[in-house]
């Protein structure tokens, strides 16, 4: 999906104000990627570990006091493109998500990006809410195609 970002809608309402959006900082690396691998996949766990090796990180977190909620990420896969965006169960209705692409998007933007691309949309109506993001007309698989992926047991 393609989202402009020098049109992006009005901010969605905030998270709770118990929730936290921010950067982990060194030591809360390995942390995140580990969570991410257990509540989402080896893939996203991939990408995660990339973001945080950009400099500056690329990847934002959500927290509630010292419990992670979720995390969105990008120029992992490629440059200019959004997520993976992830957020427990748990958290999920609050606007965590919500708070997390548009960190993300925000940050793209004061860079100098011009567009972002979110890619292997799970959530299409969520990405155009929050980001007026549009379908790419051909773009599946796109930059997935052939992508390795670990075998089902």
């Amino acid at each position: 999906m393609l989202i402009a970002l020098y049109c992006l809608p009005p901010p969605p309402p905030a998270p709770p104000r118990d929730v936290t959006v921010r950067k982990p900082i060194g030591p809360e690396h390995d942390l995140v990627v580990r969570w991410v691998a257990t509540n989402f996949s080896a893939g996203w766990a991939s990408e995660s570990r990339v973001a945080l090796g950009n400099r500056p990180p690329s990847l934002f977190i959500a927290t509630r006091a010292d419990t992670l909620l979720g995390f969105c990420a990008y120029d992992a896969t490629a440059r200019g493109l959004v997520g993976p965006i992830g957020v427990a169960e748990s958290a999920r209705g609050q606007g965590v998500g919500a708070a997390l692409l548009r960190g993300c998007l925000d940050e793209m933007r004061a860079a100098g990006y011009a567009y972002a691309v979110a890619g292997a949309v799970g959530a299409p109506a969520f990405f155009a809410r929050v980001a007026g993001a549009v379908p790419i007309a051909g773009s599946t698989p796109g930059l997935y195609r052939g992508l390795l992926r670990d075998p089902p047991v």
